[in-house]
């Protein structure tokens, strides 16, 4: 019946929408949404703020180059008075529990900080919504699988590629589900499972999303919380992103390669749509764009004001292109729409930032100077960690995020919960702040391979037909392969200094 309802769909994103829905009506909710378990983080920080005194550091080593990054000594720590409770209401802008939506989200600049990365997520998310609405990319991807359909060394690779760019680029998750339910009947036909066709789809979507050094979902939120500029240290991620994808690209084809069963040949389905000349070029503005805001940040210390400048340039293009090319699938409203829906599928995220942001303002802020409640919290833990080695702080902080996604599986929920502790703490540790950014997108997001609490992973299961149980024992043996690699990139970035 669904497979009936793919070809009455105008393009692959309505369908998406559909199965997305589907997918939130029949699954259980198996953990409390992300909101819901930051309001009951806050809370908690509400009652201990009653018994833990505010502290200050005296001693204050600002970052090299501008950084908004410290070096803070642990010895130098000293408590400035006698703990103090938050109030439920506040007035004249104070900070009360009833206000802290409201201030964690408006508070800093556009330059950084809440206000400028909520702005930057909508303009993002409604620039990518115009993107997917002209269907540029999911006719490229399906045109691929026609042409290369019989040369499997170029088909699966090909697709991995693919799928890891836009986990990388845009965060592709949840969008996988429909490309799993076209490719499985497909790839059966050419003697591939449906294990197959979730590694080359999902799994590649969540490598690219864990190695990304542009994801507003787990990077960006990251890094501004740190206190980082957006996008840093992107080449060190580029060549990690590109050595994960690769011993991907071989777990995918060496399965397939033992598990492929021998067929007649056959052809596609003839109704697979393919690209045509409005794609190719909208798939040109796009690679454009992103060598643009590579060049930007590089080059011309781009942040978050002119990067949501380039993506919505890109928006405009793509959905005028597309307009051109495809006026009765493609019209001016349906992009305006395409827009907003994008933009509205930010909101969560920008709550999780705003709450994020609330944390820190209970907690006293993030100034290590200026007396809080953070600094004693801070001290307390650096004191237990005292003397341990650099590399095995940062190694522990991977295992840590890892462990934490099992309970979060949102990257960005997951973010706001320890990106305020980990980054001050990797200070106290000698650990740079990019390298805790890096062990927590790594942590967060290759767990998503094998966590049940995540809902995007059941959804994707649950199209290709494969059972939990099933899937955790496969993929075992590749997360340790995963994870292993992963350390090694760690402790790569703190032999280096990555910063």
């Amino acid at each position: 019946m669904k497979q009936a309802k793919l070809y009455a769909l105008s393009t692959m994103a309505d369908f998406m929408s559909l199965m997305q829905a589907e997918t939130e009506l029949n699954a259980p909710r198996r953990t409390p949404d992300t909101l819901l378990i930051l309001a009951a983080v806050i809370l908690v920080i509400a009652l201990l703020s009653a018994l833990i005194p505010p502290g200050k550091f005296t001693q204050v080593k600002t970052g090299v180059g501008g950084s908004k990054s410290v070096q803070i000594e642990l010895s130098s720590y000293e408590q400035t008075g006698p703990a103090k409770g938050i109030p439920l209401f506040a007035e004249g802008g104070g900070l009360g529990l009833l206000n802290l939506p409201f201030e964690g989200m408006v508070a800093g600049d556009k330059f950084g900080s809440a206000v400028g990365l909520i702005a930057f997520l909508l303009i993002m998310g409604g620039s990518f919504g115009v993107l997917m609405r002209t269907g540029a990319v999911d006719r490229a991807i399906l045109g691929f699988v026609g042409r290369f359909q019989h040369q499997i060394w170029i088909l699966l690779p090909g697709l991995f590629i693919l799928f890891s760019i836009g986990g990388a680029v845009f965060g592709m998750g949840e969008e996988t589900i429909p490309f799993v339910l076209l490719l499985v009947p497909i790839f059966a036909r050419l003697g591939l499972d449906s294990v197959c066709v979730v590694l080359v789809t999902y799994v590649a979507t969540q490598i690219g999303f864990a190695t990304s050094w542009m994801n507003p979902f787990s990077v960006i939120v990251a890094q501004s919380i740190a206190g980082l500029p957006s996008g840093s240290g992107a080449m060190f991620r580029v060549v990690m992103w590109a050595s994960f994808t690769l011993v991907g690209i071989v777990i995918a084809l060496r399965y397939a390669m033992r598990t492929r069963q021998p067929v007649p040949a056959s052809t596609l389905h003839s109704d697979l749509e393919k690209p045509f000349w409005a794609d190719w070029a909208i798939l040109a503005v796009l690679v454009s764009t992103l060598m643009w805001v590579v060049y930007g940040v590089t080059q011309r210390s781009y942040y978050l004001p002119e990067l949501a400048a380039q993506f919505f340039a890109m928006a405009v293009v793509a959905g005028v292109l597309g307009w051109i090319g495809n006026r009765r699938a493609v019209s001016a409203n349906a992009l305006a729409q395409a827009f907003s829906q994008g933009a509205a599928s930010m909101l969560p995220v920008a709550l999780v930032v705003a709450l994020a942001k609330g944390m820190l303002l209970l907690l006293g802020g993030t100034d290590p100077a200026a007396p809080s409640a953070m600094n004693t919290v801070l001290y307390q833990l650096g004191h237990w960690l005292e003397g341990t080695p650099t590399a095995l702080a940062a190694w522990l902080m991977l295992c840590v995020q890892a462990g934490i996604n099992f309970l979060v599986p949102s990257g960005s929920g997951q973010a706001a919960l320890t990106m305020p502790i980990m980054a001050p703490l990797g200070d106290l540790l000698g650990v740079t702040r990019q390298v805790s950014v890096l062990a927590f997108q790594l942590g967060d997001g290759l767990m998503n391979l094998i966590v049940p609490t995540s809902a995007m992973l059941m959804g994707v299961l649950g199209a290709a037909r494969i059972d939990w149980l099933v899937w955790a024992r496969l993929i075992l043996r590749w997360m340790a392969i995963l994870m292993s690699l992963a350390s090694v990139f760690v402790l790569v970035a703190v032999w280096i200094g990555f910063a």
